[in-house]
């Protein structure tokens, strides 16, 4: 792979892409979720069309005209939340997870939320290295209730992550 275009804003022709990179990159929480909140695919066309309804806005980056990397960003109100962060195994480790969350960023003055299973053990340290921090138990669980619609396991097995500005 040669070097990696900056982050841009996903065209709507791109969801098929964009829904392909959320679930190849999403096979590494094949047995680390519990077993009965995966599913194949992790992400399919009608709810990644529903993410977009409700108001997500991905941004992509592309290595030599294929989109390698996704991150959405969501407006909450008084918050807003990073959602669907995926770069494609074979791109990882080069800085394009790092380069779509500081795209993402500054692009709001507000609060960053992000949620992500707890047994993601790599996400949350890469949320950590960028300044975000954890936040659990019942405060958690009542950002869980606020700001995101997922099923009650989901927010069992989940965690968010706030940055400095919450």
């Amino acid at each position: 792979m040669s070097g990696a275009a900056l982050p841009r804003a996903a065209r709507d022709d791109e969801r098929a892409t964009i829904a392909a990179v959320i679930n190849a990159a999403a096979r590494a929480y094949r047995g680390v979720i519990p077993a009965d909140c995966w599913h194949e695919p992790y992400m399919g066309d009608d709810e990644l069309a529903a993410e977009i309804a409700a108001g997500v806005r991905f941004s992509v980056i592309e290595d030599d005209a294929a989109i390698v990397a996704v991150m959405g960003i969501q407006d909450r109100g008084e918050v807003v939340l990073i959602r669907h962060a995926y770069v494609l195994p074979a791109a990882q480790r080069r800085g394009l997870g790092t380069r779509l969350l500081e795209h993402l960023r500054a692009t709001t003055t507000r609060p960053v939320l992000i949620g992500t299973w707890a047994a993601a053990t790599w996400a949350i340290d890469f949320y950590r290295r960028h300044g975000f921090r954890v936040i659990t138990g019942a405060d958690k669980d009542a950002l869980l209730a606020r700001y995101w619609t997922v099923p009650a396991r989901q927010v069992e097995t989940s965690v968010v992550l706030a940055d400095a500005r919450y």
